[in-house]
């Protein structure tokens, strides 16, 4: 929706999560030599000023990288994550985070490329500055949510497609599976990444559910919860459904989920899913 602003939010323990996730699967593709594209669904402006009045009206990052931002202790995924973040970052202040196209930015060669979905104006507007003198970059004006299939299948043969609606709509719940089957269809070698939020384990379990029957194999799915679940107003859990994971993935998670889980949980309430919902 185009009342969202991710700055709100920048950095909090969803955030955490997803670039943890993001960085490892990147850093798989980069191993081979052969060109890959990136494709983010939901962009945003790609870079957040945690000083500004956004952010600091709530400081979810308190309880997301600004735990981890002085940690020498995290494991190896994480320790990766925190360097990346330390890189847009100048001194010893954490004063930015990096959006998903940033750290996209950052790991990715010359000969990838990347293509950026963003509608919100103001959002837009920042994108363009931040990453239009980058020739790698493709930026679109557009709902990456119901267009990005165009791109598919990429002319490299190699991608990552990251879904992360705002899911301010109910409807973004059954219109991410949609996308993905169509998407799958058409690059079923891709790799895909679907970030989702926990406020309505109801809502939760019924994206589940529509995936395990998309038919889609090679399907996990890697949860942080930061409190228990509740029927009050506010995120206490988000997730990442993988398909087509690098092979590592799963053995870096079995050891970065619990610690996350006790570094980020609310007086002890942390707890993680490490899951497989289709072979």
């Amino acid at each position: 929706m185009l009342s969202y602003r991710h700055a709100f939010h920048a950095g909090n323990f969803a955030d955490v999560l997803k670039h943890t996730v993001l960085v490892q699967i990147l850093r798989y593709l980069g191993q081979k030599d052969k060109a890959f594209c990136y494709v983010d669904t939901h962009a945003g402006p790609g870079d957040y000023v945690l000083t500004s009045d956004y952010a600091l009206k709530n400081r979810e990052f308190d309880n997301g990288i600004g735990r981890l931002w002085q940690r020498d202790d995290t494991p190896a995924s994480v320790a990766d994550y925190v360097q990346l973040v330390k890189q847009a970052n100048t001194g010893s202040q954490l004063n930015h985070y990096p959006g998903s196209p940033s750290f996209a930015r950052i790991l990715l060669r010359p000969q990838d490329r990347l293509f950026l979905y963003e509608l919100h104006p103001t959002e837009l507007k920042i994108l363009h500055k931040n990453f239009s003198k980058d020739k790698r970059v493709t930026i679109i004006s557009d709902d990456g949510l119901k267009h990005a299939n165009s791109l598919l299948p990429p002319r490299d043969r190699r991608g990552l497609v990251l879904i992360d609606p705002s899911y301010e709509l109910k409807s973004d719940y059954g219109q991410v599976v949609e996308t993905l089957v169509q998407m799958h269809k058409r690059f079923a070698t891709g790799t895909y990444a679907l970030w989702y939020p926990v406020v309505s384990r109801r809502l939760t379990q019924a994206l589940e559910r529509a995936l395990e029957r998309s038919g889609i194999a090679n399907m996990h799915l890697f949860e942080l919860g930061v409190q228990e679940d509740s029927q009050a107003p506010g995120m206490t859990a988000c997730g990442m459904v993988i398909i087509n994971p690098p092979w590592t993935l799963q053995a870096e998670m079995r050891t970065t989920l619990p610690w996350l889980a006790e570094t980020l949980g609310m007086n002890g309430a942390g707890f993680y899913r490490l899951e497989t919902l289709a072979d």
